[in-house]
């Protein structure tokens, strides 16, 4: 599977993808002009990737301000996600939060309960 970097700007987050280990890091911020386009070279990476996936997938969100369409571009990724759990195959997914973000804590929570998705929330010093 191909490798996806994306580096970053004030708006837009460090994307790194490596289908061959099966890490997926999103992090900084996500206040893109456009959050579909943006996000769409990797929704179409995970559309080819839970076909054929490694043994173990680890994503890790470290995102420390997301706008509202970058909310549900990242819904619509957990939920691409999601079918490597149902498929039975090992998925985790890693959600940093600074440790007094109480906001970002109870987004993650939210989540879990609108994919069935267990997080694991990893609180961050500021």
């Amino acid at each position: 599977m191909e490798k996806i970097i994306h580096e970053g700007s004030p708006k837009t987050p460090v994307i790194k993808v490596n289908g061959e280990s099966g890490n997926v890091e999103i992090t900084g911020r996500s206040n893109p002009e456009n959050s579909s386009e943006f996000y769409q070279p990797l929704i179409n990476w995970l559309d080819d990737y839970v076909a054929n996936p490694a043994p173990k997938t680890t994503l890790s969100l470290n995102l420390e301000h997301f706008n509202t369409s970058s909310s549900k571009c990242i819904l619509d990724l957990l939920k691409r996600f999601k079918r490597l759990d149902e498929n039975g195959k090992e998925f985790v997914i890693n959600w940093y939060y600074e440790d007094d973000d109480e906001e970002m804590l109870e987004t993650a929570e939210i989540y879990e309960g609108m994919t069935g998705l267990k997080f694991k929330k990893i609180p961050v010093p500021e």
